[in-house]
């Protein structure tokens, strides 16, 4: 039968934005849809935003928190009630006008984020410091009117996980709000193999309407950074604007403290920018759907025997594998597999069963490694799939620190900006017109402030005395 041939990459040193449309599409990630601004996530890239939501969940269950489900629209004066939340996200918000061929009395909004219904269901749910805290998460879809878009990067609907929390003390929300920043630095680490970097947002780039926000940075592969998720305190400004109120224990009445936070499906687009080659996905073992594929070469009993038997024992094991069985060349079974990021490629052919041997395909490095058919194939493999989480994140490091520079001056940070965009770190006297000025460079923008140690030194910009260590760098 003939085959489709499988979709050619761009090489990414060559067009890196075409090369990551390429890989998206290759690997059947997503699509793009009849609706303006919108994708189609396919098969694929849902089960990765399914593992990451299944290893979150339990994270975000083990600290005590429960999902729920609000709304998808807000009234308009619900959304009006914060100010400086209608303010930063007015020119991308959405409006429904009419419902059937009547029009509303009052415009509805498609949420963009959900403070104000989160809101709207304490102040009639909280009453006394007994109710408190209230720890509530939501998976849900959202909607951005955005520009430009790039699929998973920015679109104007995508999927996320926002949590929301409500609390009787300032100390604990501010907890809240650290320890759920700690949850994603680990997941970003330890799960998705990318080494980001955490710090608070300037108050020019800080959520709208919180108090502070928390982020965690991250560098792809081509030197632009990536915001991978945020966490955001709020104080009690949300819960004056909406009313919210509480009896504390001294039997006064007092306005709770809030925060939220959220990670979206953007992280499929880092894992691609950070990871991924020329010939297609790569996916650390940890976040990879199916970690394993078993491809049998030839139509012969013993191979398939042999191949059951070992996806078996993976499966027993707690190895996510699968055979290839389709009407397919080996070749084209194994560039498949390939573009698609499985990391491990376990070939079995009746030649290697002559010689008692079969052959393992690392993804990440496109390395061949034969062993015995007597080898433990459970403990073999698992000690491959973690030696390949490690080293792909240690590769990733190394990407990262070769692209983290050090600017004392705007023309030193407009030459690394010129050379080869990274990680640029530059003191920063905290005035807003030397952050303006910096973006005048090919966009740079501050990604986070570090460290709390004393700064001794002058702004990258003004040459003033510095207030803050800064991370800058262009953004996607």
């Amino acid at each position: 039968m003939k085959e489709n041939k499988l979709k050619e990459i761009t090489s990414r040193d060559v067009d890196f934005a075409k090369w990551y449309t390429d890989v998206v599409r290759a690997a059947h990630l997503a699509d793009y849809s009849s609706v303006k601004g919108c994708i189609v996530i396919e098969p694929n890239g849902y089960a990765i935003w399914e593992r990451m939501q299944e290893i979150l969940d339990k994270e975000f269950k083990k600290l005590g928190h429960v999902n729920c489900q609000m709304p998808l629209l807000i009234p308009e004066n619900l959304l009006k009630k914060e100010g400086d939340l209608v303010e930063g996200f007015a020119p991308e918000v959405a409006w429904v006008t009419k419902g059937g061929e009547k029009e509303l009395e009052e415009k509805l909004c498609i949420r963009p984020t959900s403070e104000t219904l989160f809101c709207d269901y304490y102040a009639t749910h909280v009453k006394s410091y007994r109710d408190l805290p209230k720890l509530y998460n939501q998976w849900c879809n959202v909607l951005r009117w955005e520009k430009e878009t790039r699929p998973f990067l920015r679109s104007r609907e995508f999927l996320w996980q926002e949590g929301h929390t409500i609390h009787s003390t300032r100390e604990e929300a501010i907890k809240e709000t650290d320890r759920m920043m700690d949850v994603y630095y680990r997941f970003h680490h330890d799960v998705l193999a990318i080494p980001s970097i955490k710090g608070k947002k300037t108050e020019k780039e800080k959520f709208a309407g919180a108090e502070y926000t928390l982020t965690n940075e991250a560098l792809m592969y081509n030197g632009f950074s990536l915001q991978l998720g945020t966490s955001h305190y709020f104080g009690q400004k949300f819960s004056k604007a909406y009313g919210v109120t509480f009896t504390n224990k001294e039997n006064k009445e007092e306005y709770p403290y809030q925060t939220s936070w959220g990670i979206t499906t953007r992280m499929i687009g880092a894992l691609i920018m950070v990871h991924s080659d020329d010939y297609g996905l790569v996916l650390p073992p940890k976040i990879a759907p199916k970690q394993v594929v078993i491809i049998p070469i030839g139509d012969s009993e013993e191979v398939n025997n042999l191949s059951k038997e070992i996806e078996e024992k993976l499966l027993n094991n707690e190895i996510s594998a699968y055979i290839d069985n389709s009407e397919k060349s080996p070749g084209f079974k194994f560039s498949e597999a390939e573009v698609n990021g499985i990391p491990i490629r376990i070939e079995i052919g009746k030649r290697d069963l002559e010689q008692n041997i079969i052959t393992f395909v690392r993804r990440d490095t496109r390395e061949k490694i034969t062993k015995q058919i007597d080898i433990d194939i459970v403990t073999f493999t698992k000690n491959l799939l973690d030696t390949i989480q490690k080293d792909m994140y240690e590769k990733a490091k190394k990407r990262r620190d070769e692209l983290t520079f050090k600017a004392t001056n705007l023309k030193e940070m407009e030459n690394i900006l010129n050379t080869q965009p990274g990680f640029i770190y530059g003191l920063w006297c905290g005035d807003s017109k030397c952050e303006e000025k910096i973006k005048e460079i090919k966009g740079c923008k501050s990604r986070c402030i570090v460290d709390d140690k004393e700064i001794d030194g002058n702004c990258v910009c003004c040459g003033k005395k510095a207030e803050y260590n800064v991370i800058w760098g262009i953004q996607y």
